[in-house]
């Protein structure tokens, strides 16, 4: 049976991936537009109460987070190539690109002007600087290798971009502050004020993230479960002090540990209910 059509294949591919959530199979055929087809008229009343709903708000989370978890290559629709700036603005709010190149833009200078420098302006508050309020945050800025920022700003921007793009900038600068502040309390107790590193937010947005999919999961913001078990994964390498490598272990384990209350605190109403 003939569905409907759609004139964006973004859209067609929303509907057909989240029908595959409600054990539906819809196939896409393309010529001037994109036609939806179900094969199973037995599910036909099914797919046009869902099909009501979906036009009234297309862009509801629960249809980006279908793609996410069911979507396939095959469902009939081919997209054209874009370029790699253009995944990452797409994915990326106004915040979340602002602190990459922001962060980009402080390695730069490190490199430039020596780690020392630098941190002697933006680092964690030593005795004599606590009125100093902007280095309660500007260590997240501080990143000492390539490997460093890198690691950093590609979860930065897959785990922040979404929350910006599904709950709002205000949301994540919340989360970018808390886990900043927090995170660089509890490192500097161990290691004083040589330390840096967006590494803190980034595992408030992983704990964030994954609790907040689990229990709101109409919110259309997750992290897999694989994913998370590599972060904790992660923590125990920062721990056992494998591959040489330096870890700022108790900066990582604060911000999980923030990321996993707010959610619980931003999903406790929808829970009970």
């Amino acid at each position: 049976m003939r569905i409907t059509e759609f004139s964006n294949p973004r859209m067609a591919q929303a509907f057909v991936d989240y029908m595959a959530t409600r054990g539906v199979t819809l196939r896409v055929e393309h010529d001037n537009h994109y036609t939806v087809w179900l094969d199973d008229d037995s599910k036909v009343n099914l797919v046009e109460n869902e099909l009501s709903q979906f036009i009234r708000d297309p862009n509801h989370p629960r249809y980006q987070a279908a793609s996410w978890h069911s979507g396939t290559t095959s469902s009939g629709i081919h997209y054209q190539g874009s370029s790699l700036m253009t995944n990452i603005l797409q994915r990326a709010g106004p915040l979340t690109l602002s602190v990459m190149v922001v962060c980009i833009l402080v390695y730069i200078l490190m490199q430039v002007m020596g780690d020392q420098v630098v941190m002697s302006w933006l680092a964690w508050p030593g005795e004599d600087q606590h009125f100093q309020l902007w280095r309660w945050f500007t260590h997240a800025l501080l990143h000492f290798s390539l490997l460093h920022i890198t690691f950093n700003l590609m979860w930065w921007w897959y785990l922040g971009g979404a929350v910006e793009k599904r709950l709002g900038s205000g949301k994540l600068f919340v989360i970018l502050l808390i886990s900043a502040l927090l995170s660089g309390w509890m490192q500097s107790k161990y290691s004083g004020m040589m330390f840096g590193g967006l590494s803190g937010a980034v595992y408030a947005l992983m704990g964030y993230s994954w609790l907040r999919g689990e229990r709101d999961p109409e919110s259309g913001i997750f992290l897999e479960r694989g994913l998370m078990a590599f972060a904790v994964v992660w923590l125990v390498v920062g721990y056992m002090g494998w591959f040489g490598l330096s870890i700022a272990n108790a900066a990582h384990v604060t911000g999980l540990l923030v990321g996993l209350a707010m959610a619980f605190v931003d999903t406790r109403r929808i829970k009970k209910s």
